[in-house]
């Protein structure tokens, strides 16, 4: 097993995510994925529709971090600059793939044929290469380190189906949950403590109000099992010891 740690970042493009018309579902669902392919998804920028913006969070991601990812603003309209904006962070060109090109011929062979707009669905920074797409026909695309999705969640899991291990990884990230009728504000020391004691794990803390009742679930990660049990057997006990009844895996 890989024992390094391996991170990426994600830039979520759109003023329709920041405007508040449309709520995003794609920070989610990439580092859901990310997780399963042993990588850590470690920052998130939203950034508008403006290509310089957009270039510099792609810049700083992809120096930061082992992997990046885009969604939004790869479609057929005059908005959609994401392309754009990689070839300008990349200081490349904008070019017509001819893969992209004939799958898009194909698709839209029924419906139209390929128009003016539809065609920038084939532009990709000078050197990218096709992330398939089943979905739509209008692939994603792969350049260096980088990744560009759609902003549509379903096109978008599509995309990231079609990657699936095909990214080197680390090790996974390994978690359990503890949880119960607990107010973290009287857990708080012990929940530090714990924490220092293990400096192989990271203990979260998720308060949630029910049954008229403030309560906590308590969720240890670490990438190696025997500290994480560890972790969680000392966080348990001194749960007791503070005279809090609690449930293995959360409530």
């Amino acid at each position: 097993m890989n024992k390094r740690i391996y991170t990426a970042g994600l830039v979520v493009i759109g003023d329709e995510i920041l405007s508040g018309r449309t709520h995003d579902k794609n920070i989610a669902q990439v580092a859901s994925w990310l997780q399963v392919q042993a990588i850590r998804l470690t920052e998130v920028r939203v950034v508008p529709d403006v290509i310089d913006t957009i270039a510099d969070a792609v810049n700083a991601m992809r120096e930061a971090y082992d992997y990046t990812f885009t969604t939004g603003g790869i479609g057929p309209t005059h908005d959609d600059i994401t392309v754009d904006a990689v070839a300008k962070a990349l200081g490349v060109g904008v070019v017509i793939h001819p893969e992209a090109r004939a799958i898009l011929e194909r698709y839209y062979a029924d419906k139209g044929g390929l128009t003016e707009g539809r065609l920038r669905m084939a532009r990709v920074p000078e050197g990218g290469e096709l992330i398939p797409n089943r979905m739509s026909g209008a692939p994603g695309i792969k350049i260096g380190n980088l990744h560009l999705m759609a902003g549509v969640p379903h096109i978008t899991a599509g995309m990231l189906d079609a990657l699936t291990g095909t990214l080197e990884g680390g090790e996974p990230l390994l978690s359990e949950t503890v949880g119960g009728f607990i107010p973290e504000s009287e857990i708080s020391t012990e929940l530090r403590e714990v924490e220092q004691a293990h400096e192989n794990c990271q203990i979260g803390s998720y308060p949630f109000f029910r049954e008229g009742k403030v309560g906590s679930n308590f969720v240890v990660r670490s990438t190696d099992r025997a500290a994480l049990d560890a972790c969680m057997a000392e966080l348990c006990e001194r749960l007791s010891q503070a005279g809090f009844e609690f449930t293995p895996g959360g409530i």
